[in-house]
């Protein structure tokens, strides 16, 4: 199976950009959960669930969340194919500011290990992770860094338009012609900061704040310090799953598409899925940043087809594919 779209689906931007804006997923049954982390802050997750024995566990992209349409759409994918779904928030991207001054950042492993016991009190089976694009690179971070305390139960993971170089990927959405993705990337930001400011005034200067055009001043002002790094570049290093894929002993599949405006050469991991059997990286020609739309008769993305596909290659409990 490979992603071979029409001509009018070969441009990276309207695949990153149009399904995010326009695509509507059909509704399905989905309830709320509150969960308390250990430094008394909460997450939220949503459930779908049809007392299946196994379960997906997705991970959004950068400023998304557990509704937006990618998730939704994999959400809705998994459950028809015999998985119930958890698609969990990161702090501060359900609805509600979180409690505490640090939300989330891409190196940020603690919560996704949380929400795997959480879902494993449930009485699981299988559990298997889905991560978008940074969601991505934390699945594959806590895979590589977390190995030796991954549990059994976890069976395979994806990850889908991975950044998996930070400070690469910052460097390259910096460009000029990718200043409409660092635009709204950097707006949703600033929304969250000045609320935190009303909370936190000595930890949340707002001064100069039009100054701030990318995601290195960002880093260096506000994520690195408040999360215990020292700056940006530190930050970027300490949690870039790039330098983790080696210790990875999950079958993994890392699928990003070679069009994909977000992602530079340093990205891709060839050299490190050369040299880990149990990585298996797939890079189309085509499919944008979390595009991989559907066409012609075939009304699946891409990328749910080929995730439900392959966690169901691992697993014991397995049912055919819608």
């Amino acid at each position: 199976m490979t992603y071979r779209p029409p001509v009018f689906l070969r441009n990276g931007h309207l695949q990153s950009i149009y399904p995010s804006l326009f695509r509507k997923v059909p509704d399905f049954p989905i309830s709320r959960e509150r969960i308390l982390t250990d430094d008394g802050d909460f997450l939220d997750i949503d459930w779908s669930t049809n007392s299946n024995k196994r379960l997906v566990i997705i991970s959004h992209g950068l400023e998304g969340n557990s509704r937006r349409p990618y998730v939704l759409g994999m959400a809705r994918h998994a459950v028809l194919n015999g998985w119930d779904s958890l698609a969990w928030n990161y702090r501060g991207c359900s609805g509600e500011q979180n409690k505490l001054a640090a939300s989330y950042h891409s190196g940020k492993t603690e919560d996704l290990s949380l929400v795997i016991q959480h879902a494993l009190k449930q009485g699981y089976q299988e559990v298997a992770l889905i991560g978008f694009s940074i969601g991505g690179n934390k699945t594959l971070l806590h895979l590589g860094r977390e190995s030796d305390q991954i549990p059994k139960e976890l069976i395979a993971s994806i990850a889908l338009s991975a950044p998996c170089d930070l400070k690469s990927s910052s460097a390259h959405l910096a460009q000029f012609s990718h200043k409409i993705y660092m635009a709204n990337f950097l707006k949703s930001f600033k929304e969250k900061l000045r609320e935190k400011h009303k909370i936190f005034p000595e930890l949340f200067d707002t001064k100069d704040f039009h100054l701030i055009k990318n995601f290195k001043q960002l880093d260096d002002r506000y994520t690195a310090p408040l999360n215990g790094f020292s700056s940006a570049e530190h930050y970027w290093e300490e949690s870039s799953s790039i330098f983790y894929l080696n210790s990875i002993n999950v079958p993994t599949l890392i699928l990003s598409a070679l069009d994909d405006p977000f992602l530079p050469e340093e990205c891709y991991p060839i050299e490190q899925a050369k040299n880990n059997n149990y990585i298996n990286l797939e890079i189309p020609k085509y499919g944008g940043h979390i595009g991989f739309m559907p066409y012609g008769r075939n009304k699946l993305y891409y990328s749910e087809q080929r995730s439900i596909e392959f966690i169901n290659k691992f697993s014991r409990l397995n049912s055919s594919i819608a």
